[in-house]
């Protein structure tokens, strides 16, 4: 469904959006997060914050990888904080699926929870309006926000069961 709905996008196309998914594995005891963002708009992210126009995102030079470069960019604008208490990220990797790429990134020892706060700035910098949707799935059905310039944060909360 998702691959669908890129596809389509890809028609629009330049429409600035990004789509993360939030899932709790119980067995694990981790936040499970994948994040699609068009990899012309983080490319032109990656290129800005580094003031290098010439820069290929998946060819980079100077030393430097792909993987590096994505999880540097993503890591400092994806904070998210359980009952206040920030997590650190773990970015596992990613992989390119035109016209996007998706980042795989966990947090770790997640027990229970009664509050998540999700900051996703990705990308907001380079155009005004980008909107990142964020679908989060623990305790239930799927929660969503979608989180704008003006609003790059906001918080769930779930009941105790």
């Amino acid at each position: 469904m998702i691959t669908l709905f890129y596809s389509f996008l890809l028609f629009l196309h330049p429409i600035h959006l990004s789509v993360s998914e939030i899932n709790y594995n119980e067995k694990d005891k981790a936040l499970q997060i994948t994040s699609r963002i068009f990899l012309d708009d983080l490319e032109l992210s990656i290129q800005n914050e580094l003031n290098e126009k010439e820069l290929d995102l998946l060819e980079p030079g100077k030393g430097r990888t792909t993987q590096q470069l994505i999880n540097d960019y993503v890591t400092k604008r994806l904070t998210i904080k359980l009952d206040g208490k920030i997590q650190k990220l773990n970015f596992l990797g990613f992989e390119r699926e035109d016209p996007a790429v998706i980042c795989y990134i966990e947090i770790e020892n997640v027990k229970k929870f009664k509050s998540i706060e999700i900051k996703n700035d990705v990308i907001m910098e380079t155009h005004h309006d980008q909107s990142n949707l964020v679908h989060v799935t623990y305790k239930g059905p799927v929660k969503s926000l979608r989180l704008v310039r003006d609003k790059p944060s906001d918080v769930l909360t779930f009941e105790s069961k």
